[in-house]
């Protein structure tokens, strides 16, 4: 009997570890009664998608739906956020967010979420496909040519200038450059743009390669730093070179680098977003997805220029994240 009893007790053992294994390969139940929603962002641990995030839990309270909110560690991991995409789409969501670090890669993944009537919110960085039902973002091309305008008028309208860009494969990126680019090239003919780099928005990456871009030109004039982690490279290396006030600096986005660079005058201005509006309005956009409501292709979430003169003025000061 005693046998039996350990035979069976084995078993029990055996069959208690079968269920807990395959229990941990099942998706995790959506919560009851609301809309399941997650968004893949382009990052998570830097500040600006933190705003991001918060304006979607936000979003989420107000319209009594669930959201998670996750991305890579860098904005450099392509595969990670395609390997959190397909995950998202395994649990079956109501929707999804996604902020695309390619915006051809994922596209595969989106016709997943067309085939299974998920519809798609872009935030922040949009996809060269128009499944994405609308995308809550910056106008980058009109935000990077204001930068170019105000670049041009520090500098006299003339002279040479270098741009550091995060990355050339997302929609931001190729945005901000092609719209700074583009700018300086039809408006401002006596400007020459010496060299475009691509930091992945590391800001030591970007440091050096803005030091190399000063050494290789030494009349440039002005520089533009199409991110944050770029702006921080950027005045780093005019830092390091000790060419502070000979070198004029426009960035993009804020964080507490770039806003004591503002006040200091070292940074002579940047392009602020809307982080906390683009969370929230991708968010209520896909709630809107779902009730059937028709929406604009693209959500304009607006930006802003800044400098020591509106830093901290109410319109502005909402938008800085430190």
């Amino acid at each position: 009997m005693k046998t039996g009893r350990m035979t069976f007790a084995i078993m029990g053992i055996v069959l208690a570890g079968v269920l807990a294994a395959s229990a941990v390969q099942i998706p995790a139940a959506q919560p009851a009664g609301r809309p399941y929603i997650p968004l893949i962002s382009k990052g998570f641990q830097h500040q600006f998608w933190q705003a991001v995030k918060q304006g979607a839990l936000q979003a989420a309270k107000d319209y009594n739906v669930s959201v998670t909110f996750e991305g890579p560690e860098s904005e450099s991991m392509v595969d990670k956020q395609i390997e959190m995409l397909q995950a998202a789409l395994d649990k079956h969501p109501s929707a999804i967010g996604l902020a695309a670090l390619d915006s051809k890669a994922v596209i595969p993944l989106l016709e997943r979420a067309r085939a299974e009537h998920i519809p798609v919110i872009g935030f922040d960085s949009g996809v060269d496909s128009d499944i994405p039902v609308t995308t809550a973002a910056t106008n980058n091309v009109a935000a990077a040519a204001l930068a170019a305008d105000k670049l041009a008028a520090l500098i006299g309208d003339q002279g040479e200038i270098a741009v550091i860009v995060h990355d050339q494969t997302s929609r931001t990126g190729i945005d901000r450059r092609d719209g700074f680019v583009n700018q300086i090239k039809q408006k401002h003919p006596k400007i020459t743009i010496v060299d475009v780099q691509y930091g992945g928005g590391d800001h030591l990456k970007s440091t050096d390669l803005a030091k190399a871009i000063m050494q290789s030109h030494p009349n440039l004039k002005g520089f533009f730093g199409a991110n944050e982690g770029s702006a921080i490279g950027v005045l780093n290396g005019v830092t390091e070179m000790k060419k502070q006030g000979k070198i004029a600096v426009v960035g993009y986005d804020s964080g507490q680098a770039q806003l004591d660079a503002v006040r200091s005058g070292v940074m002579a201005g940047a392009i602020t977003q809307n982080p906390v509006g683009i969370g929230y309005k991708c968010v209520e956009a896909a709630v809107k997805a779902l009730k059937g409501e028709k929406l604009a292709k693209n959500i304009d979430t607006g930006f802003f220029w800044y400098d020591k003169t509106n830093i901290d003025s109410k319109q502005i000061a909402p938008l800085l994240y430190k």
